[in-house]
């Protein structure tokens, strides 16, 4: 008696992972947050002002910033893992294993969008991104150009005491063929006690030759006293390590939120492609209405 074999179908070379949905859900995705990043920057520089008690403060700003940053995210992922699921090719597979593979799908989807937004970044970026080579390095940077930054520490430190001082005319040891600072000093001599703040931030805490290297060019540009000239350069060290803590603070609350934003982008975007999974199987239509429109019999 011959015996019957069923029909098997040849499935050799295939995989159960839909590429071209998830690269259609991904690229979707990206572009969908490049818009509403694009259109939030636009809110937010329409909602600020440097006229006084006009604009959000700086913490609202911030905060609308960061919340907004997540939400298009999420938003973002959610649309290109809808699209995903709905778009993936079914198998044979069923119950919760259909589930799983419109799940896994979503996530791809939020893999892939986030080395394009990577790519995307580090393309713009990438100069800027190797030319720091620690975070010391960084911080240090973010303390100079930050609004109570280096720049505006020598300035205090280095202000005239009255007006006769202020127009008394610099001494020919604080020039140099560079040209002169806004406060009166040489190019070169700024960027020295500009370093030496930076170090001392960086380090912890300023040497006694540094410190009185300080003090002197300090008394040197303000004709105060040799103790006065001290106590300016503790103040000066005491705002550098504030301002290098409050970057830190940023930088830290900064990580935290973009971290909590991918997590929970990534729940998100397997959430929807199993919505969209289950719109595919049960054939929901995809309507973009707010309503039935009402057709007129032809008479």
């Amino acid at each position: 008696m011959a015996q019957i074999v069923a029909p098997r179908a040849d499935t050799e070379g295939l995989t159960f992972v839909d590429w071209n949905a998830v690269f259609a859900g991904a690229v979707l995705a990206a572009a969908l947050s490049f818009v509403l990043l694009t259109f939030g920057m636009a809110i937010g520089l329409s909602t600020t002002s440097p006229w006084p008690n006009s604009g959000l403060s700086a913490k609202v700003l911030a905060s609308v910033a960061v919340f907004w940053t997540m939400a298009q995210q999420i938003g973002s992922v959610m649309v290109g893992g809808y699209v995903a699921g709905r778009m993936r090719l079914r198998w044979h597979e069923k119950g919760h294993e259909a589930d799983f593979r419109d799940g896994l799908h979503g996530a791809l989807v939020w893999a892939v969008g986030l080395l394009i937004s990577a790519f995307l970044v580090f393309a713009t970026v990438g100069a800027v991104a190797r030319a720091g080579t620690n975070i010391v390095a960084t911080v240090a940077g973010s303390v100079t150009s930050s609004s109570g930054g280096i720049d505006t520490i020598l300035d205090t430190m280095l202000r005239q005491t009255n007006a006769g001082q202020a127009s008394a005319p610099t001494s020919p040891a604080t020039t140099s063929p560079g040209g002169l600072s806004r406060t009166g000093i040489s190019e070169d001599t700024r960027a020295e006690m500009s370093r030496i703040l930076t170090t001392s931030v960086t380090a912890g805490s300023i040497s006694p030759e540094n410190r009185t290297r300080l003090a002197q060019l300090v008394s040197q540009r303000t004709g105060v006293a040799q103790q006065e000239a001290e106590r300016r350069v503790d103040d000066a060290v005491k705002a550098a390590r504030a301002a290098a803590d409050k970057v830190r603070h940023a930088a830290v609350l900064t990580g935290f939120v973009t971290a909590a934003g991918l997590i929970i982008s990534l729940g998100a975007g397997w959430w929807a492609a199993l919505r969209g999974g289950h719109h595919r199987d049960t054939s929901v239509p995809a309507r973009f209405t707010f309503g039935e429109r009402r057709r007129t019999p032809v008479s």
